[in-house]
């Protein structure tokens, strides 16, 4: 029996164990050099207004199907997800009971010896304490596996968030750099018409100057949005993790939306439960209680109970049962209980600070928000009159009754006030994707008419 029993058990335990497979690195980029036509799982979108939105590349990328194509593809969540496996291979190995310990040992009597019987002793023994504390520690895995969790999500929002400012940002210097050509081909048209008639004689220098100064001044503004607008699609290829030279079409405007404070201001108190940032603060605290429960169950002494079998040389059988117990004397795990009870005020802070710069962010955002925007109804007044006071003046400069200069300056003057109402709308635009990522979720607004 014994002879078919033991190989069954060998066999049993290592077709148990886990085994070894390859898995080499890669040495060439991965980055697709198109955007990827996915079959997006909603249930993968960390927000509903992403969950039900249809993805289709094929006519384009509007604002919400960049994001989504951020949360499935982004580099940082791949590795972020990776990270999340580990915690819960974590959790896992916590919440394995503790293996049971077999020792044993044989002595064989010198050669003359009387004694002329093989020795032997077996001995089987658990560790009590192991077991005792494996719930608590168990429980602070899962936390942890939860926070981890969480953090992920959070990251998902905030990469939500800066793929939702990337396309305002490119589609606000799109509307910028149409303002910029549409001024440059004012001003060339202007530039050549008197620099033709200067060299006829009809015009002296100084009517030709401004002309070509304003035109030089548009080109160098363009220069500078050509720069940042390759700048930002190149943030937004890496964002979306696509190749450099893939083409990214966006579509669709964003609209400016006028909040409801009142009603936002009801929302805030729900805030530590809506948050997967201050949510995962919470498990970690939580993990953190358990591992202190942990340390302080830690702390009784060490209790280990094993049964022995043995033989000695004269034949003699014994059987009897072993306790290993040690001297809480100098120890007592004094020292891991003080540093989880510090962990634990530690983290109780760090949450309390959370708290506090998430709601004292959400009022800064909203006080330069009315700023912004009182600013923004002062400037589509003076753009109003401005572009009445430029329609008379080209009539005036047709008939000549005033100077390229003063036509020049007032031109100017409205380009400079239009590129003040596109980065006013910006600015509005990217603290209203900012609120919505620090409130969690859609903000309660309600479209400017």
């Amino acid at each position: 029996m014994r002879k078919i029993v033991l190989p069954c058990l060998i066999v049993f335990a290592l077709s148990r164990c886990a085994t070894y497979r390859e898995q080499p690195l890669g040495t060439r980029s991965t980055l697709p050099d198109h955007v990827p036509d996915l079959l997006i799982d909603p249930q993968q979108m960390p927000l509903p207004e992403l969950a039900n939105h249809r993805f289709d590349p094929s006519d384009g990328l509007d604002m919400t199907e960049v994001a989504m194509l951020a949360v499935v593809n982004n580099p940082d969540l791949k590795i972020a997800r990776a990270s999340a496996g580990v915690s819960h291979a974590q959790a896992f190995a916590a919440g394995l009971l503790p293996d049971p310990r077999l020792s044993a040992s044989a002595d064989r009597p010198d050669p003359g010896q009387s004694a002329t019987t093989l020795a032997y002793n077996f001995g089987l023994s658990y560790d009590v304490i192991g077991l005792l504390t494996r719930a608590p520690r168990y429980a602070a895995a899962r936390q942890d596996a939860r926070k981890t969790d969480l953090t992920v999500l959070w990251q998902e929002w905030q990469v939500v968030a800066m793929s939702r400012q990337l396309f305002t940002r490119l589609t606000e210097q799109q509307q910028l750099m149409d303002a910029l050509q549409q001024t440059r081909a004012l001003f060339a048209d202007r530039y050549d018409r008197t620099e033709a008639a200067l060299q006829r004689g009809l015009l002296t220098l100084d009517a030709v100057t401004p002309h070509l100064v304003a035109l030089q001044d548009v080109n160098r503004q363009i220069n500078d949005l050509e720069r940042l607008m390759s700048q930002s699609r190149h943030d937004l290829s890496d964002l979306l993790g696509v190749s450099p030279d893939a083409h990214i079409p966006l579509v669709g405007t964003v609209a400016i939306q006028e909040l409801d404070e009142t009603a936002l201001a009801k929302v805030l108190v729900d805030l530590p439960r809506r948050r997967p940032d201050l949510v995962a603060l919470q498990a970690g605290y939580a993990a953190e209680e358990q591992r202190y429960r942990a340390a302080i169950l830690a702390q009784f002494p060490m209790l280990s109970i094993g049964f022995d079998r043995a033989r000695d040389a004269t034949n003699v059988r014994q059987a009897g049962l072993s306790v290993s117990l040690s001297l809480p004397i100098f120890n007592r795990n004094r020292g891991a209980i003080a540093v989880e009870r510090a962990t634990r005020q530690q983290l109780h802070e760090e949450y309390q600070q959370r708290l506090n710069t998430a709601n004292s962010g959400i009022h800064r955002i909203l006080a330069e928000q009315r700023i912004n925007r009182q600013q923004l109804r002062d400037v589509d007044l003076a753009l109003a009159n401005l572009s009445s006071a430029v329609e008379k003046s080209n009539a005036a400069f047709k008939a000549r009754n005033i100077d390229a200069l003063a036509s020049a300056n007032l031109q100017a003057s409205l380009l400079a006030k239009r590129v003040e109402r596109i980065g006013l709308e910006q600015s509005i635009l990217e603290q209203n994707i900012a609120l919505q990522t620090l409130v969690g979720g859609e903000l309660p607004v309600r479209l400017v008419q």
